[in-house]
């Protein structure tokens, strides 16, 4: 049932962000209302379990994380949905396991050069390029939101970096809840000045509560619920099925139309994200699973989630860190 939830709940932000920048709020003014939705929520979650002084002793790399995961991000995303569909623009963004490989590769990692993750990146490429260049030349896709939503992509494959390099230790609820609330804070001049005239249409203020708590602060409770249950190697499975949700989403919901371009590059996309990220080890980190697993049910519950449930980032696709 996680699993399920979370294909749907990280699948559905780029629907509503289309409906609430259509209904004429600003991309500005979006951002401050998700991040202090989800701050509201998050934050005395963490509080009660201890995560904010960690978080806070590591000031530094957790703003960047929230500048680069959320800040920026979001802002981005937001302005290209101005222009673009969503169905297009959650496509877009499920090539971000694609950057992440490339990143992985400038910063040492030779498995990369493997022949079946050389394939994969080959051929989530080329996906990439069918999305992208058949949507340009049949026009209504402007050059910039498609290089908004290239930089978002970047974002979210270099936010986890950081989260992996910097923040190790650092409980992941504490990083969350502390750059929801750094980011609402820096927003909050601007969502002042660019607040609506009027109040916008029920759909939209709907869209924009649902976005706050359901798509960020309910999404990143039930990740780590679902890392603690089947492990971080089985929760990433929801990447290859949040941009079909969006897909269908907007198709069905908004009337989007599906181009020739995404009927061709979207598989190629996930077939070329799921071979450029697949690793030899794959099977000695399910079998540590298993074990850890083992002892659990040896030893009965514990009070706190595991190490690696703490540690992990969720992909905000968060990701949307996310998380769209």
């Amino acid at each position: 049932m996680l699993f399920a939830a979370m294909s749907v709940i990280w699948g559905i932000p780029y629907l509503m962000i289309k409906v609430v920048v259509d209904g004429g709020v600003s991309p500005a003014f979006l951002v401050f209302a998700r991040t202090a939705v989800g701050a509201l929520i998050l934050l005395p979650v963490a509080v009660r379990r201890g995560a904010i002084r960690p978080a806070l002793a590591r000031w530094r790399p957790v703003l960047a994380f929230a500048a680069i995961e959320v800040g920026i991000t979001w802002y981005l995303l937001n302005s290209a949905e101005v222009r673009l569909s969503s169905s297009l623009v959650a496509l877009m963004i499920a090539m971000v396991p694609l950057v992440g490989t490339v990143l992985a590769w400038r910063l040492g990692d030779r498995s990369v050069l493997s022949p079946v993750r050389l394939t994969g990146l080959g051929v989530g490429l080329c996906g990439v390029g069918v999305v992208v260049g058949l949507n340009l030349t049949a026009g209504g896709s402007p050059a910039w939101a498609i290089g908004a939503v290239c930089l978002v992509s970047v974002g979210y494959a270099v936010a986890p970096m950081i989260a992996d390099r910097k923040l190790a230790g650092v409980p992941t609820i504490g990083v969350i809840a502390v750059s929801l609330t750094a980011v609402a804070l820096v927003y909050l001049p601007f969502a002042v000045l660019q607040a609506p005239s009027r109040l916008p249409r029920f759909n939209v203020l709907a869209s924009m509560l649902a976005l706050g708590l359901v798509c960020t602060a309910l999404a990143f409770i039930c990740f780590f619920e679902l890392i603690a249950e089947a492990g971080a190697v089985r929760a990433t499975v929801i990447t290859y099925l949040n941009p079909a949700v969006a897909l269908l989403c907007g198709v069905a919901l908004l009337g989007e139309h599906v181009t020739i371009g995404i009927v061709i590059g979207f598989p190629l996309v996930l077939i070329g994200s799921f071979l450029a990220t697949r690793r030899a080890q794959a099977p000695s980190a399910e079998a540590a699973e298993v074990a850890v697993a083992a002892v659990g049910a040896s030893t009965g519950p514990v009070a706190e989630p595991p190490a690696e449930a703490a540690q992990q980032a969720p992909p905000l696709a968060l990701p949307e860190v996310s998380a769209g």
